[in-house]
């Protein structure tokens, strides 16, 4: 299941996977978060927390979270992941040649400093 906590205020949309993913948990992503895109234009980040990638429990859900992200990368200004899995670190310097967003990794525990690095206008620093 993937858990999606919108901060409004901040602009900042909190997904937290606890288990696969699943085509409905994009459905459901979408769902929440392209009102308020609608309404305020954009999101100033995103935050994906989770110790570590459970995947996907099917290729539709594969499709769907690739749609996802297509539909929605140039609507998010900041990625952070926070996480200890490999994909973080895998995440932020590959997918900055994909999407449109900032990405930057930050280790599980660090979900304050993902929080500051989003509210700020610093760029990234590898």
């Amino acid at each position: 299941m993937l858990h999606v906590t919108l901060d409004q205020e901040n602009k900042i949309a909190l997904v937290e996977p606890d288990s696969p993913l699943s085509k409905n948990d994009f459905d459901e992503a979408t769902r929440i978060i392209d009102p308020f895109i609608q309404k305020h234009g954009n999101l100033k980040g995103l935050i994906i927390h989770t110790e570590s990638f459970p995947g996907w429990d099917s290729f539709r859900a594969l499709v769907t979270h690739l749609k996802f992200i297509n539909e929605h990368h140039k609507k998010v200004s900041k990625i952070a992941f926070v996480t200890d899995s490999v994909l973080g670190n895998l995440a932020q310097h590959i997918g900055s040649h994909f999407i449109s967003a900032e990405v930057k990794h930050f280790s599980c525990n660090a979900m304050k400093e993902a929080k500051e690095w989003i509210a700020s206008d610093a760029p990234i620093i590898c």
